[in-house]
C-alpha cells in the first residue's frame, strides 16, 4: 500500500549509511509543516546527537498527498506515523528495533496516541501536546460542538453539491492584526507570531483547516484507553505558563492517565509558554535536557 507522504529526514553528523542508527519519528503540530519545529529545532538537535529524524508532512497538508488540501483527521494523523514508520524500516540505516517517537503541539497529541497502538515505537516524548479533540469540542467550537456538527453537516452536503469549500484560516494575519482585533491570549497571540512572522513563517506551514471534513476531531481523544494500552516508556513536556489552547492541562492529564507505562516522566518548565516551547532558545534547552537522556536510554539502548 503506497502512501504519499512528503519527508525530511536528519542525519547525524559523520553519518555513514552503512550504520544503524537510533531514529526518532517526530510529528509537526496542527498547522503545522515538516519545515518548523518538528525538524528545524527538535529534529536538527536530536539528530546532532546522534539520531536519524525523519519529520514528515501530515496527509493532506504541506509537501504530502490528498485532496481536498487542509483536512485535519486524527486517524489519519494517527495512520501517518506509522506509514512513517513503514518507510522508516526499509532504510538500511535505520535500525527497526530503536524507533521512539516525538510530537509538538497536536502533534504531540497524536504521537502519544499512535504509540497506544503502534508498539513499534520503544519510547515517546509529548512536547507542550494538545489534545485535539478536547480542544475542538471546547474552544475552537465555542463550547458548542453539536452546532459544529451541524454547521459541519450542512457544509459537507454544499459541498458534495458543488459548492465552494470553506477553508478556515485559523490565526489572524500578522501580531499587528491579532492586536487591533483585541486577540491577545497568550497562546493566540503567540501563535501568531511564530506562524505568521519569520520567526516561524514556512510556504507550507498555512495554519488552515477544511471545516467540512472536521466532524471526527469532535469524537476523538488522544488519550484513551491511555491507562491500558500506553505501556512503552513516556515523557511529557509541559511549560506552567498555560493559554487558551490548554496544552499545560492536556500534559497532565496525559501524564496521569499513563499508568501502565514502564517510565512515565513529566518535565514542567515553571514560566514557560506553549509557543517557547516551540522554538525559544532556553526552553528548548531545558526540555532537551530532560529529553536526551530519556530517549538515549529508551531508544538508542545507551
Amino acid at each position: 500500500m503506497a502512501w504519499d507522504i512528503a519527508t525530511l529526514i536528519l542525519t547525524p553528523p559523520g553519518f555513514d549509511r552503512n550504520k544503524k542508527y537510533p531514529t526518532i519519528i517526530s510529528v509537526h503540530p496542527f498547522g503545522s509543516c515538516k519545515e518548523q519545529t518538528s525538524s528545524a529545532v527538535y529534529g536538527k538537535a536530536l539528530a546532532e546527537q546522534g539520531f536519524v529524524v525523519i519529520a514528515f508532512d501530515a496527509s493532506y497538508q504541506g509537501e504530502s498527498g490528498g485532496a481536498p488540501r487542509w483536512i485535519e483527521s486524527p486517524s489519519q494523523r494517527v495512520a501517518d506515523v506509522s506509514h512513517v514508520i513503514d518507510y522508516a524500516v526499509t532504510l538500511p540505516y535505520v535500525d527497526a528495533e530503536r524507533i521512539g517517537g516525538i510530537g509538538i503541539c497536536g502533534g504531540g497529541g497524536y504521537i502519544l496516541n499512535a504509540t497506544l497502538t503502534e508498539k513499534r515505537i520503544k519510547a515517546v516524548v509529548g512536547i507542550t501536546p494538545v489534545n485535539i479533540g478536547r480542544l475542538f469540542r471546547e474552544g475552537f467550537s465555542q463550547y458548542n460542538p453539536l452546532g459544529a456538527l451541524d454547521a459541519m453537516a450542512a457544509q459537507r452536503t454544499k459541498e458534495a453539491l458543488g459548492g465552494e469549500l470553506q477553508v478556515n484560516e485559523l490565526l489572524p494575519a500578522s501580531p499587528e492584526a491579532a492586536t487591533a482585533a483585541g486577540l491577545t491570549e497568550i497562546d493566540v497571540f503567540e501563535a501568531t507570531d511564530y506562524y505568521k512572522t519569520p520567526r516561524g513563517q514556512q510556504p507550507g506551514g498555512w495554519t488552515r483547516m477544511l471545516f467540512s471534513h472536521a466532524q471526527q476531531t469532535l469524537a476523538w481523544d488522544a488519550f484513551n484507553f491511555s491507562e491500558t494500552l500506553m505501556n512503552q516508556p513516556m515523557m511529557v513536556v509541559i511549560g506552567q505558563k498555560a493559554g487558551a489552547f490548554g496544552a499545560y492541562c492536556d500534559g497532565m492529564e496525559a501524564y496521569g492517565r499513563a499508568t501502565a507505562s514502564k517510565d512515565r516522566q513529566l518535565v514542567s518548565l515553571q514560566g514557560w509558554s506553549h509557543y517557547d516551547l516551540y522554538d525559544q532558545a532556553e526552553p528548548v534547552a531545558l526540555a532537551m535536557e530532560q529529553m536526551l537522556p530519556f530517549l538515549k536510554q529508551h531508544v538508542a539502548g545507551e
